[in-house]
């Protein structure tokens, strides 16, 4: 696998599928999950709806995922995941990874061989940026895939030169 960082909008990546940083609610919010409903349009807010009505009647649990349409992304798949909230008292790296984890193998599961996602919990639930990108390179290794590329979306310039160091820092590579 094959993974890529970028600086830009989550929203216009071509790729086969999407990472939602969701809302357990799985009917929207802010940040990366208000983006990909807006850009999206109401496809994927219906099959949320679908969703919440059958197996997840109470939400997504934090570090699971679960996939429906793209909408009008360019994309023909989104995998929402809820991110933990970053705790300075309790260890929720495993949660963390288990998104990433999760994500890859139901795009894995749907045929996808190039996913975009974004830094997941860091923005507004304060993931510190060089753990976050440490904990999202783990859970992508952690498994076999057949995903072929990973594009790590990151919102803006700093995050993403921290993001290529710990990255370096991690695999020795460029």
């Amino acid at each position: 696998m094959r993974i890529e960082l970028v600086t830009g909008d989550i929203t216009v990546q071509r790729v086969d599928a999407i990472v939602n940083a969701a809302n357990s609610s799985l009917l929207g919010g802010g940040g990366v999950d208000g983006a990909i409903h807006r850009k999206g349009g109401p496809e994927i807010l219906e099959a949320c709806r679908a969703l919440r009505a059958g197996h997840y009647g109470k939400g997504l649990a934090v570090g699971q995922a679960v996939a429906t349409t793209a909408g009008r992304l360019p994309a023909q798949w989104v995998i929402h995941t809820v991110g933990p909230v970053f705790s300075t008292d309790e260890d929720r790296s495993p949660l963390l990874r288990s998104c990433y984890t999760k994500s890859l193998a139901i795009a894995g599961e749907l045929g996808a061989r190039s996913v975009a996602c974004p830094l997941i919990s860091s923005g507004v639930y304060r993931w510190p940026k060089d753990d976050a990108v440490a904990q999202a390179l783990a859970g992508l290794h952690a498994e076999p895939t057949t995903v072929e590329l990973v594009r790590l979306v990151l919102f803006d310039e700093p995050t993403r030169l921290a993001a290529e160091r710990v990255y370096r820092d991690q695999t020795g590579r460029k």
